[in-house]
This record gives C-alpha cells, structure tokens and sequence, in this order.
C-alpha cells in the first residue's frame, strides 16, 4: 500500500454506530471533533447489565482512539456500587454520576447505551442484548435480579468474563456457560503466552494491511468480534513477523482491555 492510499484508507475510517431508534447507521463522532457524552443506562446489577457498561466502555475507548474527546457517565437504577466493582474488575474505566447531570462544555454528540427493552432516553441509542447464564450457579438463565459474577462457586479471572462477553456481537443474546468461560480461558492464556514471546523478537511495525482491517472492524459499529477475527488472522498468519505480531496485539488492546501483555517478563 503506497503512502498516499494509506492516508486515503485512514481518512474514510470514522466510527460508526447503529442508532436502535432506526436501525441506522450514523456517525458516531461529530462533524467537529467536540466533546462526546457516552452515557450507560443500567437497571441493576446483573450480567446484561454488566454487558450494557462493557459495551459503554468500549465505545469510549473507539472514539478516544480516533482522537475524540468523551464524558463518561453512568445513569443506573439501583445497585451501582455493586456494578462499579464489578465493572471496574473488568477493566472498565470509571464513568461519573449521570443521573440528572446536565450538558458537558462545548458537548457536541450524546450516545445513550442500554439494554434492549430498557431505558429510552432522546438521542442516538446503542441497544445491547440480554446475556443468560447457565450452568453457573447463582439466578436461573433468564432472571432479572442480581447475580454473582460468574459463580461464587466457579473462581475465573474477571478478564476471561471480559472477552467471554465480547467474543459475540451486542446485537446478539449471549449465552454464559462453563464452556463459554472455559474457551474465552484458553484463549486468553494462549495470546498472553505468544505476546510475551514475541516481545523477544525484533520489533516491526504494524502492516498497514492490518492495521486498516482493525480500524475498520472497529469503527463498523463498535465490532469487537471483527477485532478479535483480526487478531486471530495474524496469529496465524507466516507473513506477518513475530515482532509485527506482538505490536499488533498491543495496539488492538487499547480497545478490547484484555491485559494482553501481562506475561511481559515471564519468559526472560
């Protein structure tokens, strides 16, 4: 790809969203770069709650990405401290009071994100599927109350959770069961070992192939799992060098939050 293509690619990327008022596309950052509100509405503290602020926070992440400002908010119902934890265990970054919070400085776009068939504030709405547990122990898979997260019986690694619950699109109703946490595992402990070994080998930069296909996947309405298809290209991909590999890795993890280069070090 030649310099000019390069910045052509580049310069058509910009995030956008499916607005759950229409069913449409639209542009998920304003036309000047202003401040962006991204506010998470949460009816209690249980799994699809949980997926409605992962979901927020990566909206956040996309659009600091791409260079624009964002006021982080969180609008719940009930059981919030309980929902901060638990979020914050995930790797959510912290999101200000919303309720009853008025207009930003120089705020210049207002995404709501919520669950289907829950709050309907005005403006560009991010709906976010119900998730069901089974298998896990705690609230029976289409409960509405408050669950442990997953089990208190079935210790994981809040981070498993974390790309357990983006391995499908938030369109889509998610099924949590020991087989889910189980290969999200596996994976997770697979890409932190393969990061750390390829931190020892010379670095390269990130093809631009890829790094379009990740930016792509990203700014087509917040696709995480079009991210981690990405990811698992290049994992397999002879072409792409090991130093490219660990670099591209990295980079995608400012958005999918998934401390892949914690292993750093533990191969030295």
């Amino acid at each position: 790809m030649t310099a000019r293509a390069r910045l052509c690619a580049y310069a058509r990327l910009v995030l956008r969203i499916t607005d759950a008022r229409t069913g449409e596309l639209v542009d998920a950052t304003p036309a000047r770069r202003g401040l962006t509100r991204v506010e998470a509405h949460t009816r209690g503290f249980d799994p699809t709650n949980l997926r409605v602020l992962l979901v927020a926070d990566l909206l956040v992440r996309a659009l600091e990405l791409g260079g624009t400002p964002v006021w982080a908010l969180l609008d719940g119902e009930r059981d919030l401290p309980e929902l901060r934890a638990a979020g914050a265990a995930l790797g959510v970054r912290p999101f200000e009071e919303g309720r009853d919070a008025g207009p930003g400085l120089g705020e210049a776009q207002v995404l709501h994100v919520v669950s289907e068939g829950g709050a309907t504030p005005d403006g560009v709405r991010v709906a976010v599927a119900p998730v069901h547990q089974e298998g896990l122990g705690g609230d029976a898979p289409d409960a509405t109350g408050p669950a442990d997260l997953p089990a208190p019986n079935r210790p994981t690694e809040p981070t498993v959770l974390r790309l357990a619950l983006l391995t499908h699109p938030r369109s889509s109703p998610l099924r949590l069961d020991p087989a889910a946490l189980d290969e999200a595992a596996g994976t997770l402990e697979r890409w932190r070992g393969a990061v750390a070994a390829w931190a020892h080998r010379p670095s390269r930069p990130i093809p631009d192939t890829v790094r379009v296909a990740l930016r792509t996947a990203w700014e087509d309405d917040l696709d995480a799992v079009g991210v981690l298809r990405v990811l698992r290209a290049v994992e397999q991909d002879p072409e792409v060098p090991d130093g490219a590999r660990f670099e591209t890795y990295a980079y995608a993890d400012r958005l999918l939050g998934l401390d892949l280069t914690r292993a750093l070090g533990a191969l030295a």
